[in-house]
């Protein structure tokens, strides 16, 4: 389809909000990767979006038949009605000694004589868009590469004289990607693929080149499920400014509200740490159900236990809510981080923030996000970036960390991401009277003021409780407390409420 600015669209969601727009049309791109990156459903899928628009549309292979293309559109479900396929390969009956020649074989016929039939090709059909595959074919009877770039460059100029948008694919089968090819595309998308050492392959994309146009730059990651290809466009947060009303998100539970200074602010991020099982989940989940209850929308995507695990454990403490995506429900989206990509799981948060109009967000965990990168030392910049699009929309965030160790000593996180919240939740057991129990402490909110007391936390089929502070006791995040009998010099604590 051809848009007003002279762009069209690509048919991949995604890619064309990379582009800002679409690919210019009436150019030449070159589309590389490796064998089975993706580069013939992006193809299939770049015809099809102008089949769709009633655009002429052409297919030239030199490697494979049309029958194998069709058996590729097969498995996406797609009907290729409205693209003509021409076949400049073999035929059967060309391999005999005394087969008169029909079709192209690459080893026999000199490159003249191939782009000849590609020209004529063009010419009867008269296309607006055109995929050649695959350009390897042509290298190989290039042989020489002055000759191939002339070959290419008459192309270009072919491309250039007619009202038709190309796509060229390369494999990439010589020796990597073809730098000739590069310097005389109009533009250049790369598709890379990577096998971490569990879970599936990790696709990505990235436009190394796109003349007389802006474009996001840097990998974006997609997918290949049944309907093709899908690219997950990296996130910029400062291209999603919002304004809204600010103000101070209740939790429902009045003493959690008092500790937090009168609640967690909207268009903040809180981070929730503790060792394992101390509550840090059911904090977050109080939040998301208090917004639901309020009659707004709120996602939890959870990543370290099951849906149905998650689900016993709030009917448990009394805690009921109708699922889905409308106002006044709650979303529950269990990730499997071995098989969603990072750039899969933000367009997951931004569907549910820019179409489902959730309100509060839950990350649980980071642990679980952490074993979604393939690299991690990019999580803190990606998660910098998720957070900052969050606060940027007015979306209050909760992130829980589980930290190593259960009582006493130090604890440690898998990730260090405290400084990139607005809000810092500690829990911590403790012994007491022989018996171990929960604590909890705010140690940090940057839009405000907070109790710096210890309370106790616990919880039962009523819900959540929390004690007065524990003015009497020193050394609780220790693990073990002592009896203080007085709180300690310039301890103070926001008064109670009723």
């Amino acid at each position: 389809m051809m848009t007003k600015a002279g762009r069209c669209k690509s048919g991949i969601p995604g890619l064309d909000e990379i582009l800002l727009g679409g690919l210019i049309a009436q150019r030449m791109y070159l589309v590389d990767g490796d064998p089975g990156a993706g580069k013939t459903t992006f193809a299939l899928q770049f015809l099809l979006e102008g089949a769709r628009a009633g655009e002429r549309c052409m297919y030239v292979t030199l490697s494979e038949t049309a029958l194998e293309l069709s058996a590729v559109a097969a498995s996406h479900g797609w009907n290729l009605d409205g693209i003509d396929f021409v076949e400049l390969i073999v035929d059967e009956g060309a391999l005999r000694e005394d087969a008169q020649l029909t079709m192209l074989h690459a080893s026999e016929v000199e490159l003249t004589e191939t782009t000849r039939k590609l020209v004529a090709a063009i010419d009867a059909l008269n296309p607006t868009r055109l995929v050649i595959d695959s350009l390897s074919e042509l290298r190989l009877l290039a042989q020489t590469s002055l000759r191939y770039r002339r070959q290419i460059l008459a192309l270009k100029q072919l491309f250039l004289g007619r009202a038709c948008t190309g796509v060229m694919l390369d494999d990439r089968t010589s020796t990597g990607p073809d730098l000739q090819l590069h310097s005389i595309a109009h533009g250049v998308i790369s598709l890379e693929t990577h096998t971490p050492a569990y879970g599936q392959m990790r696709r990505e994309l990235q436009v190394r080149k796109f003349r007389a146009s802006q474009f996001i730059s840097g990998l974006h990651d997609l997918s290949i499920y049944r309907g093709g290809i899908t690219v997950f466009p990296r996130l910029v947060a400062a291209e999603h400014l919002t304004t809204f009303a600010r103000g101070p998100v209740a939790s429902g539970v009045p003493r959690l509200d008092a500790l937090m200074g009168g609640g967690i602010d909207r268009g903040t991020s809180t981070l929730l740490v503790g060792p394992p099982g101390c509550g840090k989940s059911t904090i977050a989940i109080q939040y998301a159900k208090a917004a639901v209850d309020r009659g707004d929308h709120a996602a939890i995507f959870i990543f370290d236990e099951t849906k149905a695990a998650m689900l016993t454990h709030c009917a448990g403490l009394g805690m009921r809510f109708k699922e889905g995506k409308a106002a006044g429900e709650l979303q529950l989206r269990q990730i499997d981080p071995a098989e969603v990509s990072p750039g899969e799981f933000v367009s997951l948060v931004r569907n549910a923030v820019e179409e489902d109009s959730a309100s509060v967000v839950v990350i649980d965990s980071l642990n679980g996000y952490l074993n979604s990168m393939p690299q991690d030392h990019y999580l803190t910049a990606q998660l910098h970036e998720l957070l900052s699009y969050l606060n940027n929309r007015g979306v209050t965030t909760f992130l829980v960390v589980a930290q190593s160790g259960l009582m006493g000593g130090a604890m440690t996180a898998p990730v260090e991401a405290s400084y990139l919240a607005d809000a810092v939740i500690v829990l911590r057991y403790f012994e007491h009277l022989g018996t171990v129990k929960k604590a909890i402490s705010a140690l940090k909110k940057r839009t405000g003021n907070h109790e710096s007391a210890i309370r106790e936390i616990w919880f039962d089929g009523k819900g959540m409780h929390l004690s007065e502070p524990l003015f009497n006791l020193r050394g609780v995040l220790a693990g073990v407390p002592v009896e203080a009998g007085s709180p300690a010099t310039g301890a103070t604590a926001m008064p109670l409420p009723a």
